[in-house]
């Protein structure tokens, strides 16, 4: 008997419908020498530190770090998963060969894995199904090609070792702020909840929000003037200081403005390229404000009911062998999408490199339509569906043409410029109608036909503006920033060479940002991510600074990557991981406070010095502007305090504001902040979110 292991109940219909396999029996479905059978998604997971010694259901530091010498697997503790489980067990020891058809993917490999390792029938034929699509002609297709299960042996390791690498530095460093610094605020129910990548994603926004806080608005001053009712800017810099902007503006007023030379040049912008996951979920989510979970969950929806491919990639690109199908999917969309079609010529259809390239497509290609005509979608399917069509239509529509023109002109020798911008051939933007172009708004006015030494008079103006700080985190450009390790760019080709140190992978991305929202970390206001006090302060709490950072983490995923490819042995990363873990726990506990130094500065890592009023920076004649003052909030910071923000940057105890209990913070940019804390019904809430319903043992401190 042929066994295949799907990973949910849907899939599994499609593929015994295709098959031809008809017999419904109680948790799979069997006919011609096949049982076709599912999982609920993760039906398997690691188990939990008191599964290894019950000593360890309790929490003490004295147990920390764990990490078992062998990882062991247990079954996930939700309704029918072990009745389901005995029942694949079951049809797994009968198989004279397993066929895996989950999710084509790191974590679908994981899936079937663990679960063939709880069975113990690891020593079995195994052969891989490999599907983008849930067609019946993508699962015929697979099955004709069906692969070898161990030529997935690497992408496996790499999945497995993603697991256990967020079991070790999850759980041991969760324990260990949690023991350590729970009581923060009076109550030991507070659990600070720590992640290998959802905190250095949370360090970000904490960043981010204390530079918005930090900022100071600077005033500068434009000069421009008006000729032919069209905008000319000085062509030099903006001013910093007014005198030197009123003087140039003495020196031009009643003077004749001449125009000194202009050139036109066009400019081609190329389509759209195919979406991956994470640009499908930037874009859904700055025109129309869906979450990236929202957007994963709605395509999702659509590869099951088979209207687009597999969702979970990273490639922006198809393969070459699916250049003549993609013809075929045109015919099949003209029914919903004839005049976008229309002005293709299918048959001569535009395969440029930056849709057909197999250097640049590993486990998945892009997202694209399958053809499938879609029925009483919902709201949130259909308008992701409509995102992923008009991209993949607008792939090969023909560039967009502009006519982008510069005039200069000076008056009195003070130069200044004009530019305006014309759609020659609208190209492919004609299917994004309320999509605006990527250029300047300034650069967008219409220009007149100038002569070249042609002058007359000008209307001179002088502009005071003043300085923005970078806008808080949405959705859409935290997902760029963890693409690319935390630095974020507009630009695809940049962000393409930077993507292989990402945070997380397209698929977990949503979820990362899910947590964080759930945890009551960061939360929603409109379209902005912003960090909670409660996110802050444990920010503030981590001392170790690889685990807040966006670059380690990254590396850490390219390691990942490497093992997937065969490029890295998953002994040395998961060394790695648990060297790093026993060193933060070990550092981190023998941090202490030193009564011979005040502590450095947060701005240039200096140290502070005590002057006769405040406490400053050694490095003040050298320009840093750091003073910590003793008095905060009507609050007098005695010496211990002022040792514990320097050297902790966190005061651990809380001290009574406005009658309330806070938590004093030095962040990384020198602000004081007063943290409310979470109340009590929080606190529980949180806990009984989180943490086993076991009591912390705290050490002696």
């Amino acid at each position: 008997m042929k066994v295949v292991i799907a990973e949910k109940p849907s899939v599994a219909r499609d593929i015994a419908k295709v098959l031809n396999i008809t017999a419904r029996k109680t948790g799979y479905i069997e006919g011609r020498g096949c049982a076709v059978t599912w999982a609920f998604g993760h039906l398997v997971t690691l188990q939990e530190p008191g599964e290894y010694d019950p000593a360890l259901k309790r929490w003490s530091l004295d147990t920390l770090p764990f990490v078992p010498d062998e990882f062991k697997l247990t079954l996930i503790k939700n309704h029918g998963v072990a009745e389901q489980f005995q029942l694949i067990r079951t049809l797994c020891e009968q198989a004279e060969e397993i066929v895996c058809a989950t999710d084509a993917g790191r974590e679908g490999e994981l899936i079937f894995r663990y679960i063939l390792a709880l069975c113990r029938c690891e020593d079995k034929p195994i052969r891989r199904l490999w599907l983008n699509s849930l067609t019946p002609e993508a699962i015929q297709a697979a099955f004709k090609d069906l692969k070898d299960g161990h030529d997935y042996d690497a992408l496996y390791a790499a999945a497995r070792c993603r697991s256990e690498s967020d079991w070790i530095v999850g759980l041991n460093a969760t324990r260990y702020y949690t023991v350590r610094h729970g009581q923060i605020g009076g109550s030991d129910r507070v659990l600070w909840s720590i992640g290998r990548v959802q905190t250095p994603v949370l360090a970000m926004i904490v960043e981010r929000d204390d530079t918005i806080l930090q900022f100071r608005p600077q005033p500068f001053w434009e000069l421009t003037t008006r000729y032919r009712e069209v905008v000319f800017k000085y062509s030099g810099q903006r001013f910093e200081q007014p005198e030197k902007a009123r003087a140039l503006l003495d020196t031009i007023t009643g003077q004749p403005f001449v125009i000194s030379g202009s050139a036109g040049k066009e400019h081609k912008e190329q389509p759209p390229q195919l979406f991956d996951l994470t640009t499908l979920q930037r874009e859904v989510n700055k025109q129309h404000g869906l979450s990236a979970a929202d957007t994963l969950a709605a395509a999702q929806n659509l590869y099951e009911a088979k209207l687009v491919t597999y969702p979970r990639t990273d490639s922006r690109y198809l393969s070459k062998d699916l250049q003549p199908g993609v013809a075929r999917i045109m015919e099949k969309l003209m029914a919903i999408r004839a005049e976008q079609i229309a002005p293709l010529d299918l048959a001569r259809l535009p395969f440029t490199p930056r849709i057909i390239d197999d250097t640049k497509v590993t486990d998945h290609h892009a997202i694209i339509p399958t053809g499938v005509r879609p029925r009483n979608l919902g709201d949130n399917d259909q308008l992701v569906y409509d995102a992923i069509t008009t991209q993949f239509i607008a792939a090969f529509y023909p560039v967009c043409l502009k006519q982008v023109t510069t005039v200069d002109g000076v008056s009195r020798q003070v130069p200044f410029q004009a530019k305006g911008t014309r759609i020659i051939e609208p190209g492919w933007t004609i299917l994004f109608p309320k999509k605006k172009l990527s250029q300047d708004a300034a650069d967008d006015q219409a220009l007149p036909a100038f002569s070249k030494g042609e002058s007359g008079p000008h209307e001179p103006s002088l502009r005071e503006g003043r300085t923005k700080p970078p806008g808080h985190f949405t959705e859409n450009s935290l997902l760029g920033a963890m693409e690319a390790a935390g630095k974020f760019v507009e630009d695809d080709t940049l962000r393409e060479a930077l993507k292989e140190r990402g945070i997380g992978t397209p698929a977990t991305r949503a979820a990362i940002i899910e947590t964080l929202l759930r945890r009551d970390y960061i939360q929603r206001e409109k379209k902005q991510l912003r960090c909670t006090d409660m996110g802050r302060c444990l920010i503030a709490l981590i001392q170790d600074p690889l685990l807040k950072s966006p670059e380690m983490t990254g590396e850490w995923e390219e390691n990942l990557k490497k093992i997937e490819r065969g490029q890295l042995a998953p002994d040395i990363f998961m060394a790695g991981i648990s060297g790093y873990i026993r060193s933060l726990i070990e550092h981190s506990s023998a941090r202490r406070l030193d009564p011979a130094r005040w502590g450095s500065c947060p701005l240039c890592g200096k140290e502070v010095i005590k002057g006769k009023r405040a406490y400053g920076c050694s490095g003040w004649e050298e320009g840093c502007p750091f003073v910590l003052e003793a008095e905060h909030r009507g609050v007098t910071l005695t010496p211990r305090r002022i040792q514990a923000l320097l050297q902790l940057r966190i005061l651990p105890q809380p001290v009574r504001i406005d009658d309330e209990p806070r938590i004093l913070i030095l962040s990384t940019r020198g602000l004081i902040m007063d943290l409310r804390l979470p109340s009590a019904d929080r606190q529980k809430t949180l806990v009984k979110e989180d943490r086993p319903a076991k009591p912390l043992v705290r050490d002696n401190e």
